[in-house]
């Protein structure tokens, strides 16, 4: 027995089925994913991703190693930290800023894969 008929409508009917199972089946939840993606669609974020990927940092060291203003770096911070790609913790007055789990590391890494191949 073969690989079924495209062209039949019962098996076009079952593929389209079986597909559409696949798919979330909330909207939200579809919704938290296209927003997640957005996050990685600034090149600051990413170089920011990068650098917390190589090592904790507080923003003075971000700052430096990017070579751009205390504040901006802050204001992409907030927004990765409010999106829960990174995490902070406070060790006196410095606020260090660290990946908040391997996941976006892995997601990171496998998009710059993509692009290099």
């Amino acid at each position: 027995m073969g690989a079924p008929n495209p062209q039949d409508p019962s098996a076009r009917e079952e593929r389209i089925n079986r597909i559409r199972g696949l798919l979330p089946a909330s909207e939200l939840v579809v919704i938290e994913l296209a927003d997640f993606f957005k996050l990685f669609g600034d090149a600051t974020r990413i170089r920011i991703l990068f650098a917390l990927g190589a090592a904790e940092l507080c923003v003075g060291d971000i700052a430096a190693i990017l070579d751009m203003k205390h504040s901006a770096i802050s204001h992409q911070l907030r927004t990765l930290n409010r999106s829960r790609l990174v995490k902070s913790r406070k060790a006196g007055k410095k606020v260090y800023y660290s990946l908040n789990n391997r996941h976006i590391r892995n997601v990171l890494m496998q998009g710059f894969e993509h692009i290099q191949e």
